[in-house]
């Protein structure tokens, strides 16, 4: 009777144990998954290092505006919902015009020699005048004339001491039956180490301000980067009345 005892207690126990093994096994099972998804998620998230090739398109809300773009192609990850906005932050490559994806990674790392993103920035205008309207009042009598020769047709002059723009030069096309083309660029150390040291602003919506940066290479073809910045501008921005 007593061996019978003990071998049905033994019997017990080693169930039991089995028993806590088999659970323990498949905690570290579900452990292991966890960590390797969670390591293939955190390891995605670095590679992308804060941009995204979510093409879902948000509808943000400035004024009497609409801006409609996909989230690859806004720039901070805060922004990238429905709502109202003060201020909408975005980032396209050129020319193609598109955000971020896995194809533009190196565009957008800035890998290569060449830079070709452009930055964007849409908000409540400000200002009566655009840039190019900003020339003949303003402007023109910050700069030293006469300027110098520049890429595309342009002349770029140099601010005045008195006029604030420390390291800028302003560059300036003419357009027959329009204002002239404007856009401030930086110069010196300061623009080889910037990937968008040239800015203009345009007047695009209802009360809006699009301001974009560019690299300055893309001064020898202006009048092309203008269009299409005004062009993707109309394509994405939806006004109310």
């Amino acid at each position: 009777m007593k061996q019978a005892a003990l071998a049905n207690e033994l019997t017990v126990v080693d169930s039991r144990l089995m028993k806590r093994v088999l659970y323990a096994f498949v905690a570290l099972a579900l452990l292991s998954a966890a960590i390797s998804l969670g390591g293939k998620w955190f390891g995605h998230s670095i590679a992308m290092a804060g941009y995204t090739d979510d093409a879902t398109i948000h509808q943000v809300v400035i004024g009497n505006n609409v801006i409609a773009v996909p989230a690859n192609a806004i720039r901070f990850a805060q922004a990238r919902r429905d709502g109202i906005a003060s201020r909408l932050d975005l980032y396209l490559r050129y020319p193609q015009m598109d955000g971020y994806s896995e194809a533009a990674r190196d565009d957008f790392n800035h890998t290569g020699a060449a830079k070709n993103i452009v930055f964007l920035s849409f908000e409540q205008r400000m200002m009566s005048r655009d840039m190019s309207g900003r020339f003949a009042p303003i402007y023109s009598a910050l700069i030293t004339k006469p300027g110098i020769a520049g890429p595309g047709g342009t002349t770029v002059y140099g601010f005045n001491e008195k006029s604030g723009y420390l390291n800028e030069v302003l560059v300036v096309a003419e357009r027959p039956g329009k204002d002239p083309f404007v856009a401030r660029c930086l110069s010196g150390p300061s623009a080889d180490e910037s990937l968008a040291p040239c800015e203009r602003d345009i007047q695009v919506g209802d009360e809006l301000s699009l301001t974009y940066r560019f690299p300055r290479e893309f001064l020898g073809d202006w009048q092309t980067l203008d269009a299409a910045i005004a062009t993707e501008a109309g394509r994405v921005l939806k006004t109310g009345h």
